[in-house]
């Protein structure tokens, strides 16, 4: 891939690109340990656009759920679970609801407000069970609709845990993802809605001591999509790995907002964000936050997000932040790369009599290969790997 922009970092260089959200009335910040948070929807401005975390989304394409519009109807949630695995859908006074994080902007706090019943999916200890699937459906068109969900990974235990996302409407949710000591999680949130959906959802993950947690989003339909995934260590020795791939067709808005925060010592993270793009005004947007606390010796990180521009008229936004406050570390670093088709690769490919639409979409199946190859689930790796021709398929690539 032709590298346009880059932004690479190594070292103990502290950077940050701005402020986040915060209470009605309060100055702007400067670091992402003072991000403001609350489950009171009230304690936020309704943000107008120019707010450092809004400042890249279409708001008036929110269809009203940064503005507290009501809930119109109810996405439907359906969980097929193996045995063992237990499920339960409670009232919103639970006592285990909201201890994976708080809420940081207006939407997430309006959802945790206007949820009536959540979703819990309990993995139980010690046992490594086969994967669950948790299918949302929207409320339907031109409808409004708010949830929650939790999944609770109890200690030492192994799951895979996919979240099929589908349907019309506007859906704002908060996903909890409590993984205890030693338990290992992954997860795979699939977003694959009608073409008039609005998703703005934040998924909170709270890592206990020598736990593992691999988070992979794929985000492929939806008028506008924005995920906001948030991890924190309780304990020393967590692993997390979030995964990501995009593909924007025109007039789409796909907005990925990751946010690690190593607060524990000698735990590891790795953030991957692979995106393409095609058509008309089809727009990606990924901000990668890294936040190593003095507490955090120890600590190893990485974060890196690339994007490969397939047609003109298309946008990547790419923003990584790497901040640290603690010189005792293993490693910390960031790069970002939005480019078109690197000539020489398809020069290379056609000089071995591979016709040109053919050499198009091996250099995107090779693009997107490393997220693919990584999701353990094999129909759902084969649905995606459909899901994605049938992309290239519709420009011609």
């Amino acid at each position: 891939m032709a590298v346009t922009t880059e932004d690479q970092q190594h070292g103990l260089t502290a950077h940050s690109h701005g402020g986040g959200a915060q209470p009605a009335g309060a100055a702007p910040i400067s670091s992402r340990a003072d991000h403001f948070t609350s489950f009171d929807v009230n304690a936020f401005e309704v943000p107008g656009g120019r707010e450092e975390i809004w400042r890249f989304t279409p708001m008036k394409r929110l269809a009203g759920l940064h503005t507290g519009a009501a809930a119109t109807g109810s996405a439907t949630v359906r969980v097929e679970a193996p045995e063992g695995v237990r499920v339960e859908t409670v009232a919103r006074g639970d006592e285990r609801l909201g201890v994976a994080g708080t809420p940081g902007d207006r939407i997430a706090a309006q959802a945790w407000t206007s949820f009536t019943e959540a979703t819990v999916v309990t993995l139980p200890k010690d046992t490594k069970v086969a994967p669950t699937t948790v299918e949302v459906t929207g409320a339907g068109a031109g409808q409004v609709a708010y949830g929650h969900l939790q999944v609770r990974a109890e200690r030492f235990a192994e799951a895979v845990v996919v979240l099929d996302h589908r349907g019309s409407g506007a859906y704002a949710d908060n996903v909890e993802f409590v993984v205890e000591d030693g338990a290992h999680l992954t997860v795979v949130a699939i977003q694959d809605w009608a073409d008039d959906a609005v998703h703005v959802s934040a998924h909170h993950a709270k890592l206990g001591r020598d736990s593992t947690f691999r988070h992979t989003v794929i985000t492929l339909g939806g008028d506008l999509v924005r995920l906001t995934p948030v991890v924190t260590y309780t304990g020393r020795g967590g692993d997390a790995e979030l995964l990501g791939l995009y593909f924007a067709d025109a007039g789409q808005h796909l907005e990925h907002r990751t946010f690690v925060d190593h607060a524990e010592s000698n735990c590891r993270s790795n953030v991957v964000y692979k995106g393409a793009l095609q058509g008309e005004d089809a727009h990606t947007v990924w901000i990668g936050d890294v936040l190593i606390r003095a507490a955090a010796e120890g600590t190893e990180t990485f974060e890196l997000n690339r994007n490969l521009v397939l047609t003109d008229g298309a946008r990547a936004d790419s923003v990584p932040n790497l901040e640290i406050e603690t010189g005792e570390i293993e490693g910390a670093g960031h790069a970002s790369a939005t480019g078109r088709f690197d000539d020489e690769q398809l020069f290379y490919l056609q000089a071995r009599g591979i016709p040109e639409e053919q050499a198009r979409r091996l250099v995107v199946r090779g693009f997107f290969h490393e997220i693919l190859l990584k999701i353990t689930v094999p129909e759902v790796r084969e649905r995606l790997e459909a899901a994605i021709e049938a992309e290239l398929e519709a420009v011609g690539a």
